[in-house]
Formats: structure tokens, sequence, C-alpha cells
């Protein structure tokens, strides 16, 4: 370590130095302490680990450490470095460095595997030594310290990565000939899941179930609400029920597990049935699908018998409407992130129609699938001038003949 290193604080404060030992008064602390700057090193000085600890603020740069101390509550025959690992757990973001007797070279050694930057020998300390040792312990546990963090920052993305493949759904299509898509953007910055959820599961008779969903709010709470009414809804789904009365169940669940009455959800739901040629919807408060058929524009499947958001009106009734989707079809569902997004400067948002015409525009370029909703979601956002404040959720099944 050269005398080059940068040994101020991050204010430009010059160093302070904590001494911990029996006679701080001895040959150990030598006034001709200087940094790289040629500065004096401000030196304080603790006859044991009470008065340390008083002195330990946060212009402490760096603490020298006698290991020949004993630790509070310990006799010497207890764990030779305990005054060290009390130290540390004291000052967990100050360099340590520890001081031993000449020639045990094995305990410093091990004193820095617990935790100090380095060691030094008490009978071999001059000034410059010192004050060196000290500027190479402060850098060095200032890149621990960048090091660590940085080494924190990506566990939590990849515990976030993985907390957010547990918490997005794995559709259930085994033995299904449809095509399934997804794409899911949360609003919040750096959110890992929003309030939007969606599923898609077959039952043993052949019906393919599809849903998607969006609970009012964008905080944890609507987004934890939203996966238990996803989970709820693929267990219903499993045992049967569909239409009106898997909806009144589900607005069951959310009138329990919601923090607040005014919450609520709006969902959309279809049934295809195992021939693939027709579906039963049924819409909660929810933007109705939109279906593509080859030779025919995209449009939007009926939305007349629109019935209410979940948790609105208690006993209400959610009709069941029947759709032929034909041989061949892609059938989108989505949530209002979608088409709330603002289009230029005028303000205006793009809406169901806006949303139409884009898909309609993209079909003829020839995007199916993962492409097509990518092109979507991304078409939306730059529209919007920049990320969407809601949350968008679109779930594409494709039927091909």
């Amino acid at each position: 370590m050269t005398d080059s290193l940068s040994t101020t604080g991050a204010s430009g404060a010059t160093l302070t130095l904590l001494v911990i030992e029996d006679d701080p008064g001895g040959s150990t602390v030598v006034p001709e302490l200087l940094d790289a700057a040629g500065r004096p090193i401000r030196v304080r000085a603790a006859r044991n680990l009470t008065e340390a600890e008083r002195l330990l603020t946060d212009d402490v740069h760096c603490i020298l450490l006698d290991l020949a101390l004993t630790a509070p509550g310990r006799s010497d025959d207890d764990d030779e470095l305990a005054v060290l690992k009390h130290v540390l757990e004291l000052a967990p973001r100050h360099a340590v460095l520890a001081l031993t007797a000449s020639g045990d070279a094995e305990r410093g050694a091990e004193a820095v595997r617990v935790g100090a930057q380095d060691y030094l020998f008490r009978d071999e300390l001059d000034s410059r030594l010192l004050s060196r040792a000290i500027r190479y312990a402060v850098e060095r546990k200032r890149s621990d310290t960048a090091e660590r963090r940085l080494a924190e920052g990506r566990m939590r993305a990849q515990e976030n990565r993985r907390l957010e493949r547990g918490l997005l759904p794995t559709p259930l299509l085994d033995g299904s000939s449809l095509r399934f898509a997804a794409r899911y953007r949360p609003g919040r910055s750096r959110a890992l899941l929003g309030g939007d959820f969606y599923d898609t599961v077959r039952t043993p008779d052949g019906t393919v179930h599809a849903m998607i969903g969006d609970v009012c709010g964008h905080g944890p709470d609507e987004a934890a609400l939203g996966v238990e009414l996803r989970i709820a809804w693929r267990a219903l789904t499993l045992a049967g029920l569909c239409g009106d009365e898997l909806l009144g169940t589900l607005q069951q669940v959310l009138e329990h597990e919601r923090a607040d009455e005014e919450i609520f959800a709006t969902l959309c739901t279809v049934d295809i049935a195992p021939d693939g040629r027709r579906a039963g919807l049924c819409l909660a408060g929810h933007p109705s699908p939109l279906v593509a058929r080859p030779g025919r524009p995209a449009q939007l499947l009926p939305y007349d018998n629109n019935g209410p958001a979940l948790g609105l009106l208690p006993g209400a009734r959610w009709p069941r409407m029947q759709v032929e989707l034909g041989a061949e079809w892609s059938l989108m569902l989505y949530t209002d992130g979608l088409i709330e997004g603002r289009v230029g400067d005028s303000g205006e948002r793009l809406g169901q129609e806006g949303m139409v015409r884009m898909v309609r525009r993209q079909l003829s370029e020839g995007l199916r699938g993962e492409q097509l909703l990518r092109a979507a979601v991304n078409e939306v956002r730059d529209l919007n001038g920049g990320e969407l404040t809601d949350d968008v959720a679109v779930v594409l099944l494709d039927r091909v003949a």
C-alpha cells in the first residue's frame, strides 16, 4: 500500500484513531502519526472496552486494539480473540488493527481471519509503520464494505428473481394444443409484483381456463391480495367451479382478505371448450378480451353483460356469455394498464380502440406470441413517453388449425 492512498473520510476530514490498550500512554502511540497528506492523525485513547464504547463515534476511522485485553464477562482461559470479536460487534463499520506480542504471528493471522484488517507487533511498532497501517486498514475496510454491498446487491437481485418466478404462475396446460404467452410489468418502481394477476389451467375434461385480474391500488398489500386471488382461482377451477359460482366464491375470498372495504378487484375469465372452437366468458368490471382470426380484423369480444367488480356489491351476479372462436384464433386478455397510458403530449389515453388498432397493425406485421406481447407493451410505454404508472399484465392464447 502506497502513501498515495486517499485516507480522509467521505467529508474530507482528517483520520481519527481510537487506541484500546491497558497502557495507552506507552510506546504504542507516537505523536508523529500522519495521514497521506501529511496531516496529523487524531488519536483517542481508551483503557478498556467501556471507555472505548463511549469514545467510538462516527468520526473514528480506525481502531488499534490490544489483543491482551480481556473481554467483558470472560476470563483469561476463554477465547483469546474474544476481545476482538467484541469490538467487531461494537464497531462493524470501522477498520480494526490488532496489536499482539512480537513473534505471535499465528494469533495475528487468526485475528485477520476473524475480521481485523491487519495485525501489528507491539515491540516493532514505530510512527511510520503505524501511520501506513492505519491508512491501509481504512482503505481495506472501505474496499471490503463496497465488495460486500455489491455481493449483497447481487444476492438480493437473485432472490428477487426467484421470488418473482415463485409469485408469477406456471401455466398448467399439459395435453392442450393451445400456445400460451404472457407479459408482466409492475407499475411500482423496482417492484417485483403489482396488483395485476393471471393464470391458465387445463382441467381433466380438456377445458382450458384462463383468467386475468386487477386489484385496485399498487402497493405490496394489493400485490399480496392479487396472489391470493390467483391461487384461490386455480384451486376453485381445478375443483370444478366456473362462471358465476366461481366469481361469487372469489368475492368472498376478497372480502375476507382485503385490508380495507374500499378495495375491489376486476376479473376476466374464459373457459375454452375441449374442441377449442368456443368459449364461455365472464367479466367482473374488467375490459373484454381481444380476439384475432385469420382474414378478419382483430376485435373485442362482447362486453354487454359485464358484471360488477369483485368486492363492490354483495350478492352480485356475473353472467357467462358463450362466444364462438372458430378453428384458428388468438385470444388476448389484458389489464387496464395496457389501455390507460397516455398518447403523446395531448394527455389522451390510448383506450381500447387505440389498443385494437395497434394490435391489428402489429399482427399485420407478422408479430405473434411473445413477440406480439413484447411489442404491444413496449409501444404502449413509448406512447406514454416513459414507464407506465399502472401495472400491466397481458396473456395470449393461440390455437392453430
